[in-house]
């Protein structure tokens, strides 16, 4: 077998949170999602089933929940905490895609979600 590329993800990680440029958005909150998308050599879970091996997703979540209660005005401002706390946790990761979208925005339209994508590399 010729391991070609090797992507860990969570997808659809859930939080209720205060982000937001408005005063009231601190105050009412709303709902987020985030999603992780994680470049990293695995090899060693792959062929031996090693959760050393890998980067254990229980702590990508983890992390991304202590980000998510940290308020900040922008979404952008987010998804980078994210990126640092998780590239500082885990030397392992070589490329990592981080989306924060956050429901039902407000804005002067329906609109299911607004977000940011940010994608960093080691």
């Amino acid at each position: 077998m010729k391991i070609k590329e090797q992507t860990i993800t969570l997808d659809s990680l859930r939080f209720y949170a205060y982000h937001g440029a408005e005063p009231q958005e601190a105050i009412v909150g709303a709902w987020y999602t985030v999603d992780i998308s994680m470049k990293a050599d695995v090899t060693d879970a792959i062929l031996n089933d090693n959760l050393s091996g890998t980067i254990n997703y229980a702590k990508v979540a983890e992390i991304i929940k202590q980000q998510m209660q940290i308020r900040s005005a922008l979404l952008e401002h987010v998804a980078g905490r994210i990126a640092n706390a998780l590239l500082d946790a885990f030397p392992a990761i070589t490329l990592l895609n981080v989306k924060v979208s956050k429901q039902n925005p407000p804005v002067c339209a329906p609109c299911a979600a607004s977000g940011f994508c940010l994608t960093v590399e080691r």
